[in-house]
């Protein structure tokens, strides 16, 4: 499993995440948004510590921008340097 997400796609997932929290916490939100918001919140928090999102992985999607990755395959940051 190598990292598809950049820094500030993960600083993102995470301040969304935080907002959620404190708008449950604070009695902003409840029942099914509750629930709905609270799930996506995890997913959130989870993908963000690993820097890895299944959704882009399926989507072939990175964030990296120009990041080396720190799992994959040997000689993979040097496409295209020949």
């Amino acid at each position: 499993m190598k990292k598809n997400m950049g820094l500030i796609d993960r600083l993102l997932r995470t301040a969304l995440a935080v907002v959620v929290a404190i708008l449950y916490f604070a009695g902003q939100l409840s029942g099914i948004a509750a629930v709905v918001l609270g799930v996506i919140a995890v997913i959130f928090l989870a993908t963000s510590s690993v820097g890895f999102c299944p959704a882009y992985a399926l989507l072939r999607i990175s964030t990296l921008k120009g990041e080396a990755h720190e799992e994959g395959h040997p000689g993979e940051a040097h496409k295209g340097a020949h």
